[in-house]
Formats: C-alpha cells, structure tokens, sequence
C-alpha cells in the first residue's frame, strides 16, 4: 500500500472517484499519432526529439507491485541507484479499448505529466521522469528484461515508505492521534496545497488517499491525474471532478469553480485527520449529493475538538466558495494554533471517548 496514491490506488465508500470533465488539451509535445496508441511514421535516421523529463528506460529497475488499479499497476523500483515507485499504464495492446478512449486516456497523462513536471516543493511527491509509449520499451526488471508494449506509459516519481496519509489514519482509527501530530500533518499538507495554488494549479481531488508520507512522516501531495492551471475564466472549469465526500458543493452542482474546490476538501481532509475517521461512511453519492447541497451537511465535529481547529474546518467548508479562505491564510491559521495544552481526540475504548459526544451536525 505504500504507494497506492501515485495513482493506482483503491476506493473506499466515500472514495469512489468521478470525473466527467474533457482533458484539457496538454502542451506535451508528443504526436497525436501517439497519442492515438499508433505509431508515426519518420525517415530512416529521424527521431522524436527527446523531452527533458523523459527518463532513460536503461536506468529503470521495475520490482514487486505494491498497488493496482483500473488502469495499470504500481510497482517499487530503481532509477538510476534511487528508490522510487513506477506507475505502468497499460491501455490495451489486445483491442479492449476504442482508439479514442486511448487518445482521451493518454492525453490525460500528458495533462498529469505536463503538471507534476514542473513542481518543485517538500511538500508534493517528487516527479522524476515519464515514458509515453511511442514506442516498444524493454525495461530491466530483477528477473531480467520486459518487453513493454507500444501503448505503455510510466510515471516515475520519488517512492515515501510511510504510505498513503489515508492508511495511516485508519491504524490509528481506535487510538487516535496526538494533537501536536494532527496540525502538524495539517500543516505539511495546507503548505503543499498553497504552494499548488500560488503556482495556479488546482489539483481538483484533494483527499487523505492522493497524500503520502515519508519517513518522517512528512506529508507529500500526489496523484495529479485530474489537475488543471486555473482557468483565468472560471465558467472554462466545470465538471463533476473529484471524489465522493470530498467535492465541494459548486463541483456536485456542475457550476464553475476555481482553487477554492481544493479549500473545502482540505477541510473534508482536516476533519478526517483529526477523528481518523471516514466523512459519510454510510450515504450513497445521490444522498451525500443531495444534503452537501442542499442540506448543508457537513461532518460532524466532536465536542472536544479545540474551537481554533474547527473555526478551520468550517471556513475552508463555507458553501460559499468567496467565503473560503485561500490556502495561505489556511497556513497562517494551523501555525497559531497552540498545541502545548492537548486537544486531541480520545480513543475510542474510553467510555468519554470524543465519539460519545457527537451530535447532529448540519452546516457550518
């Protein structure tokens, strides 16, 4: 599970992951012959010219798989004497796949790569390098050679032992987490989120599940699938985008959005630090659809949760997305609150467990 977010990852019942917006169209120089999973034809002695984030498949060491998905698998690996996980997409050699969901599949991981690439901050997972799969690729695995097929694609990224963020917090759903623990997990993931923004990228499926944690259990933002520069119009960013339980309410109604979207999820994703548990664990899409929107719901928080923590949570959730503050006062927010005095949940085998005090919550 180590590297479940690079994008291979499961879903849980609120996790289940929508996304009917069109890929943007990506500045990646690849040929939209392949894009299309075929191949172009050049001259003898010409060659695609080589893009510098592309990594040298003599370089890479494909291990053991540590995730899968619909779309590929995870595996650990080596580049170039680095450890790092290596996201295989492979899109169909044997015909199971329409020409066109392959080029709408592949442009959405140029959009990823043309992203991730350009990132550069201790707080979002380090991009390495990618092979878009315009041609057959012979990899070097621990048992020797593998033939990849022309429609393979990889991400190469830096590989974080501690895993997704998400797993972390279900360990420690019973005992919960230390106050001073929570706002610093808070805060490693509110800095990598108002870094994204500064540079106008919103990242559009902000979730426990998409960050991952190092050694030192710093957090790392992941998974840039879905994220877009921000739209100077914002009518230009529409689509219900993003994951259930986390989608601000302006994304479930189809309207335009902006950064904001990543600020109400953040907030989804703080209340989930903090209870180490699951936002609307037993409603359907339809039904979380229906009361985010209409009935303001939002989790509940418990009683015990210091005033300075919830007054977060229920800014960066307002239905009103101008109401929301952007992710820098978010940061300044978490840095003055005070952890000298406790404040974290009570595990749940104590009989005055936070739990025990939860009430009906509706709205902010």
């Amino acid at each position: 599970q180590a590297q479940a977010a690079a994008g291979a990852g499961t879903r849980g019942s609120c996790g289940r992951t929508r996304s009917t917006s069109r890929a943007s169209t990506s500045n990646w120089s690849a040929t939209s012959a392949a894009r299309s999973g075929t191949r172009p034809r050049r001259s003898q002695g010409q060659r695609r010219r080589r893009e510098d984030w592309e990594v040298d498949p003599a370089k890479l060491v494909i291990k053991g798989v540590i995730a899968r998905g619909t779309f590929g698998t995870v595996h650990r690996g080596v580049y170039d004497g680095q450890d790092v996980a290596v996201k295989l997409l492979d899109w169909g050699e044997d015909g199971h796949r329409s020409e066109q969901e392959i080029t709408a599949l592949r442009s959405a991981f140029a959009q990823e790569v043309a992203v991730w690439h350009k990132l550069d901050h201790p707080n979002v997972t380090k991009f390495i390098g990618a092979i878009m799969g315009a041609r057959d690729l012979n990899v070097q695995t621990e048992h020797g050679h593998l033939g990849m097929p022309s429609n393979i694609c990889c991400v190469v990224v830096e590989y974080l032992a501690g895993g997704a963020l998400k797993n972390f917090l279900i360990k420690n759903r019973r005992r919960k987490l230390a106050f001073k623990v929570v706002v610093q997990l808070a805060l490693d993931l509110a800095r990598g989120l108002s870094y994204l923004h500064s540079e106008k990228i919103v990242h559009r499926d902000v979730k426990t599940e998409n960050m991952l944690l190092d050694k030192t259990r710093t957090v790392k933002i992941a998974d840039f699938g879905v994220a877009r520069v921000e739209a100077s119009n914002p009518s230009d960013m529409t689509g219900e985008t993003g994951t259930l339980g986390y989608m601000a309410p302006e994304v479930l109604n189809g309207h335009p959005y902006n950064r904001k979207c990543d600020v109400y999820s953040f907030g989804i994703c703080l209340w989930e630090i903090y209870c180490c548990d699951m936002p609307y664990p037993d409603l359907s899409f339809s039904e979380v659809t229906s009361a985010v929107v209409r009935q303001n719901l939002r989790p509940e928080i418990p009683r015990c949760c210091p005033s300075a923590l919830a007054n977060v949570m229920k800014r960066c959730w307002d239905a009103n997305p101008d109401k929301r503050p952007e992710m820098a006062e978010v940061v300044a927010m978490i840095e003055a609150i005070d952890t000298s005095k406790g404040g974290g949940m009570i595990p749940i085998d104590q009989s005055q467990g936070c739990f025990a005090c939860f009430r009906q919550y509706r709205g902010p």
